[in-house]
């Protein structure tokens, strides 16, 4: 809860920053921290679905406001290629998500996201099946496909495709859940000319995720935190909603 509460004020400082910081300094890179580089953003922006395993159903729609900040491990390398002099141990996204439940146990997620004060925007989609529904003695098993491409940003094409499997089991007014997957990343300079005069290249690589959260449902307001790991980064998130 603590870090929950940590990277929702690290998204109201960013917020109120009078300084932009944009993506737009990838020449001050060599390939390898262009690498480096593209593995904290393969963790940061890979798609995070927020939710427990169960199906919402033909009706069900689950809206939520979320807020996740991840901890980077190649700070300085994102601080040489963002301009202005931000400190960015901590990557803070604020995101607007939505689920629709369709027949068969499938549910289908969008979200819009963005890094505040910057060109960072982030465009994601999932779809979910429960391969078990679940019910009042047996947890909920899905199967979930994910994908999520950043917008904004001139000098880079960076997209991720996801994944993964999730367990989760209702006990009154909490559903706690855990989920296994892998993100696969593809990390794109736009004709950048690295520190060391050579053109950054094409970076495609795999990361393995791993993820626990707990969802409580209050009527119709519904609260969630999660903690990810993906490749070597944490990231950890809330979020606050409506779910029915």
């Amino acid at each position: 809860m603590n870090k929950v509460t940590l990277c929702a004020a690290s998204l109201l400082v960013a917020a109120g920053s009078a300084n932009a910081a944009d993506l737009d300094q990838l020449q001050e890179l060599a390939q390898d921290e262009f690498r480096d580089l593209s593995e904290d953003l393969g963790s940061a922006l890979s798609y995070k679905s927020l939710t427990p395993a169960e199906p919402t159903g033909i009706t069900g729609i689950d809206l939520g406001v979320e807020v996740t900040a991840t901890d980077l491990e190649n700070s300085e390398v994102l601080e040489k290629a963002i301009s202005g002099n931000d400190d960015f141990g901590s990557l803070p996204i604020f995101k607007l998500h939505a689920h629709k439940g369709l027949p068969f146990g499938i549910d289908v997620g969008a979200s819009y996201a963005s890094v505040p004060d910057t060109n960072i925007k982030l465009l994601g989609a999932e779809v979910r099946y429960a391969i078990i529904e679940g019910g009042i003695a047996t947890p909920a098993l899905a199967v979930r496909g994910t994908y999520s491409s950043m917008q904004g940003v001139d000098q880079l094409d960076l997209d991720t495709k996801g994944l993964e499997l999730t367990v989760s089991k209702g006990f009154a007014m909490a559903t706690p859940y855990a989920g296994i997957g892998q993100v696969w990343v593809t990390s794109t300079p736009n004709d950048v000319v690295g520190s060391d005069l050579v053109k950054l290249e094409e970076e495609d690589f795999s990361q393995d995720k791993a993820f626990i959260g707990v969802n409580f449902n209050m009527g119709l307001v519904n609260f969630l935190v999660e903690a990810d790991k993906t490749g070597d980064a944490n990231t950890y998130g809330a979020k606050l909603g409506f779910r029915f």
